[in-house]
């Protein structure tokens, strides 16, 4: 019977043990968890749920040096100031959430989606050239879809479109291919398509890669 009661005695001083040690070890991993996920917010924006600009370029960078066929979109809203003038600022964030969440069904879960800052928003993904004049048609016509705000209230929107690719542009930089969308949409703005850029559109000075005189160019931070 004592034999029996000292190796009862151990197996429960074990079980104490690996008990004791676990308390530490999981507390450490709800505070990594905890981190990991503070850490994927700051990631994104908060009002679309979008990557932030740093973000997105890491990822779009990665598509264009896995993918062959991508293509670099810059969407940039039509009268937005307008929109937050005359419907004030709560109208004007629905409008940009409204924005971020048809960007994300358009691009798909593969695809590198920012919001770069303002009304402007950006989308890196592998896009075959036969599909890529529907898809954009597509993209231009869930942009211009009226959203409906909580008060019952319609906001008839719009946006323009800039598009690159390494084929048409001769490269395979972000940087280059995002001057180029922004000429391109810039060339298109209003025009309620989708612009295709050229090489001649990488060409126009840019700063930090947007089309020189662009607003905002002075505070847009670190190059893409």
């Amino acid at each position: 019977m004592d034999s029996v009661l000292r190796v009862q005695a151990r197996f429960g001083q074990r079980a104490l043990l690996l008990t004791t040690a676990a308390v530490p070890l999981t507390g450490w991993a709800v505070h990594a968890t905890a981190l990991h996920r503070r850490l994927a917010a700051m990631k994104r924006d908060p009002l679309t749920g979008l990557l932030r600009r740093d973000a997105y370029t890491h990822r779009a960078r990665r598509i264009l040096a896995r993918h062959h066929d991508v293509t670099v979109v810059l969407v940039d809203a039509d009268h937005f100031k307008q929109i937050n003038d005359r419907l004030g600022h709560a109208a004007g964030d629905a409008v940009l959430a409204a924005i971020g969440t048809r960007l994300t069904a358009w691009a798909g879960p593969r695809a590198a989606l920012g919001r770069l800052g303002g009304d402007e928003f950006a989308v890196t993904l592998e896009l075959p050239a036969a599909r890529r004049a529907h898809r954009l048609e597509q993209l231009v016509r869930m942009l211009h879809t009226p959203v409906v705000l909580d008060d019952g209230r319609t906001v008839d929107v719009a946006a323009s479109v800039g598009v690159a690719t390494p084929a048409a542009v001769a490269s395979r930089d972000l940087s280059v291919l995002q001057r180029a969308a922004d000429t391109a949409l810039y060339k298109g703005k209003h025009s309620g398509r989708a612009v295709l850029a050229t090489a001649a559109h990488a060409s126009v000075p840019s700063v930090n890669g947007r089309r020189a005189g662009r607003p905002g160019t002075a505070s847009w931070g670190r190059a893409a």
